[in-house]
């Protein structure tokens, strides 16, 4: 792996990476789409996945052409996201991965298409987890122009912890995540679902099935401790 300039910085997305909830998402989209004789699959959820609420609400609607408006949409998954995201877990190796480079002293953002309001919902379990980073940027931030594939997010929050975009490395799961990363200068290690085509994802610099599976050093990162034999 060849590196451009030395990576000080880390910017992570959260559902699907750092919390288990896309199968939240896709439970709830599922059963709104029932309700119209629709069927709410992963070849409609892989063109969505990473976008702002409104954006993907877009293309779902239209995509099922269903008889509601995007932001009726929205209010329509309301009750059911609301039900569902207070049971958010982190996935293998999350808490693992960002306590270590806390503990090292490499500054850490969040940077999410999620607004803050559910962001905060689905973090109400894990605040003592969620206040190690440094700085926490959500879909609806007045900072956020377009959200993913577009790279607002993600410069916004390199700004914040006061980093150089090249020297930023980002966590995503979705395809358009991958691509506002780029975009934005930064290199991107991908860590998608198994039911994504990770054909999708060819952008990424490293592509990975877990972030348990993340080799700190070798992103010349401070490396995990070595265990002692007992």
């Amino acid at each position: 792996m060849t590196q451009v300039s030395k990576v000080t910085h880390v910017i992570y997305d959260v559902d699907g990476l750092l919390l288990d909830t896309e199968r939240f998402y896709t439970q709830a989209y599922q059963i709104i789409a029932a309700r119209f004789g629709k069927v709410y699959d992963w070849s409609l959820k892989a063109k969505t996945i990473g976008m702002k609420s409104l954006d993907s609400a877009r293309i779902i609607t239209e995509a099922l052409g269903l008889p509601l408006t995007p932001e009726q949409w929205l209010e329509t998954r309301k009750s059911l996201l609301e039900e569902l995201f207070p049971k958010a877990e982190p996935l293998p190796g999350a808490v693992h991965l960002t306590r270590h480079f806390h503990e090292c002293g490499i500054p850490q953002a969040v940077a999410t298409s999620s607004d803050r309001r559910y962001f905060d919902i689905k973090t109400s379990r894990h605040k003592d987890w969620f206040s190690i980073f440094d700085c926490i940027v959500s879909g609806d931030d007045h900072g956020v122009g377009e959200g993913k594939p577009a790279p607002d997010i993600f410069l916004l929050a390199a700004t914040r912890l006061g980093a150089q975009p090249r020297a930023c490395l980002v966590f995503e799961d979705a395809p358009a995540g991958v691509q506002a990363a780029k975009a934005a200068g930064m290199r991107v290690v991908a860590v998608p679902d198994l039911n994504l085509d990770a054909r999708a994802l060819g952008d990424a610099d490293s592509i990975l099935r877990s972030l348990e599976e993340f080799d700190p050093g070798a992103w010349s990162l401070p490396p995990f401790p070595t265990r002692e034999s007992p």
